[in-house]
């Protein structure tokens, strides 16, 4: 299965992007396009293969680096590719960013290709089993009303049942569509009018939303979404110690990827992984960490390390009753 990471792994998508540019780029635009394309941890991987020529992608000259590859360089796509699309058109919430009449189309195109896994090939041993309804026919159509009206800034009007099982009616506009793989949820992360020209930043789950409705009402003034989620992030973000034995950096990485975080080197074998998170993000994040192993080591902030006490104190008293 190398190939297959190799095909499909964020490194290899960043350098994708580096070396169809055709201009020639300095090491700080390749650590520029690394950021915008992939993570910042990813520096740690890719800049020093790129520095010494074990990726012998691009003619070195002097301080500039200049792509191998010429502009009418195309690769069609291979029996693996196809098959890995073949197994992606099997999972039903790839369904809802699709329209019926696409995923007969690429159905059809792909007919004599063999899917490279089946669904039933993966056991999920950590989540939760009360996952969201991906072919219920009021879950499809929402989540498509909520796509475009996100692509067009567009205010909807959506029923909603709160968790405490009260009916909520409100105006938002769509801002970011998020999956909790520990929830096997979707959620939405939606602006709504705060008074005095002021938008606040609200986290829903599709599957408590009982309709959508588009409005005539679009969002005439710029709103920049990433400077709002940081705002809500706590002063203090959580900060981890990973041991990189048994590929734990690596597997941190993917573990983590869904959060917003900052990577550095301490010594040869220790990485510092801070994670920026808000009262939303608090108890996913919290069983993520519970769940990693013992390659990683908590050192703060003091409210995180409060709640997994806490929480770890819960589970041993839990142990504790059913031994009795």
């Amino acid at each position: 299965m190398e190939l297959f990471s190799e095909t499909y792994s964020c490194y290899y998508q960043v350098l994708h992007h580096l070396l169809y540019r055709q201009t020639p780029l300095t090491i700080e635009d390749i650590r520029q396009e690394i950021c915008r394309e992939g993570f910042e941890e990813s520096l740690i991987s890719i800049i020093p293969k790129l520095e010494n020529g074990v990726w012998n992608l691009f003619e070195k000259d002097g301080s500039i680096y200049r792509s191998k590859l010429n502009s009418s360089f195309s690769m069609p796509l291979s029996d693996l590719e196809k098959s890995y699309l073949k197994a992606l058109l099997s999972d039903p919430r790839i369904g809802l960013f699709l329209e019926q009449k696409q995923l007969e189309s690429l159905n059809k195109m792909l007919a004599s290709s063999v899917p490279l896994w089946k669904q039933e090939h993966f056991c999920y041993y950590d989540r939760f089993t009360d996952g969201d309804p991906y072919t219920d026919k009021t879950y499809r159509s929402n989540f498509r009303t909520l796509l475009l009206a996100q692509k067009q800034k567009r205010y909807v009007d959506i029923d909603y049942t709160s968790p405490r099982g009260t009916r909520v009616h409100h105006h938002y506009v769509p801002a970011r569509l998020e999956y909790s793989v520990k929830n096997d949820k979707f959620r939405l992360l939606a602006l709504k009018q705060a008074g005095h020209g002021r938008m606040k930043l609200e986290t829903l789950n599709l599957s408590r939303m009982q309709r959508v409705i588009l409005t005539d009402k679009f969002l005439t003034s710029p709103v920049d979404l990433n400077t709002m989620i940081q705002n809500s992030y706590y002063t203090d973000p959580l900060r981890l110690h990973i041991i990189n034995k048994r590929n734990a950096l690596e597997r941190a990485m993917l573990h983590f990827a869904n959060f917003e975080k900052n990577t550095t080197k301490i010594d040869e074998s220790t990485y510092e992984c801070l994670i920026y998170y808000n009262r939303n993000m608090e108890t996913e994040l919290l069983i993520e960490v519970m769940s990693f192993g013992p390659m990683l080591k908590v050192m703060g902030n003091d409210r995180f390390l409060r709640s997994l006490k806490a929480r770890l104190q819960s589970q041993r008293d839990i142990v504790s009753c059913q031994q009795k």
